[in-house]
């Protein structure tokens, strides 16, 4: 029974391995955007076809197993449970990778080329594998992390709607209330207007918010426009450098006044009417340099 056996596992081999070539011209189209399929993504194309792939040849084992020479003796039967168990209890964690990978794939909270953060790393997205993502860092440093380290925490995107709404960096300057609101609104503004990088549209001009009333400052965000976010560190330094220089032209000083105030501190802190009717808050001594103590009431 070999060669009938062996002529079947052929012909399966075979008609496995042509349906495999035809989808994967048919992911290649997709990819490329000669064939348009509504509601697939282009760059599903490759990983569908990556999961097709796997799937046939997987089912082509199972089909073509029977007929293997030895199949059905029990040697055979138990070294397969053994690679099995083997497999599945070494592979745990790269197969939650492998799995986390395909989930990000679908979701596409990124591609190629986009600057996004993730938990701490902030760069660009060099690689996106079954198993990992690679990233970029402004130091240049290639960073790899585990496709369900991203699955499990949150990832922001800063170059998905840079171009078509502009993605907002922000910086935050606290002024004393001696300083009149509306001036340190303009000081800013002109900073953001002069920077590099910074949008020019009439309809995406700079903000300024209060954000908060301290007891001794006001905190000041200004709020600015950009589509460059792969260079928003080089933005940012400049525009804190116009902020210092106007600022300084408009002799307003950049820092956060703190008040400070002496009390008697001998005198307790309980309501008068709760206070003997002869109580008497403790006198304090004051000692100078050269001079005896002497007692002050």
């Amino acid at each position: 029974n070999y060669i009938p056996n062996l002529f079947t596992i052929g012909v399966i081999y075979l008609v496995t391995k042509y349906v495999v070539q035809f989808i994967e011209f048919m992911a290649g189209e997709i990819e490329k955007g000669s064939l348009v399929i509504s509601g697939f993504y282009p760059d599903w194309a490759k990983p569908t076809f990556g999961i097709v792939k796997v799937l046939m040849y997987a089912f082509m084992f199972i089909v073509i197993f029977p007929y293997l020479p030895g199949s059905d003796s029990e040697i055979f039967r138990g070294v397969s449970v053994f690679l099995g168990v083997l497999f599945s209890l070494g592979s745990s964690t790269a197969i939650g990778n492998m799995v986390a990978g395909l989930v990000i794939t679908y979701m596409r909270p990124f591609k190629i080329g986009d600057r996004i953060k993730i938990g701490e790393v902030t760069g660009l997205v060099l690689e996106k594998s079954t198993l990992v993502t690679r990233i970029r860092t402004i130091k240049n440093e290639d960073i790899t992390i585990p496709n369900a380290t991203i699955l499990s925490g949150h990832t922001v995107n800063y170059t998905t709607s840079a171009k078509e709404l502009g993605l907002i960096l922000h910086t935050t300057v606290t002024i004393g209330y001696d300083v009149p609101w509306p001036k340190v609104h303009d000081l800013l503004i002109r900073s953001a207007q002069d920077a590099q990088g910074i949008l020019k549209d009439e309809h995406k001009k700079p903000f300024v918010l209060q954000t908060s009333l301290d007891d001794f400052y006001v905190a000041y965000q200004l709020n600015a426009y950009t589509d460059q976010p792969e260079i928003m560190a080089l933005i940012y330094s400049n525009l804190h450098q116009q902020i210092q220089d106007k600022f300084a032209e408009a002799g307003v000083e950049i820092m956060s006044p703190h008040f400070g105030a002496i009390r008697d501190g001998n005198a307790v802190n309980i309501p008068a009417d709760y206070l003997p009717k002869d109580y008497k808050a403790p006198s304090f001594n004051v000692t100078g340099f050269g001079n005896k103590e002497k007692q002050s009431d």
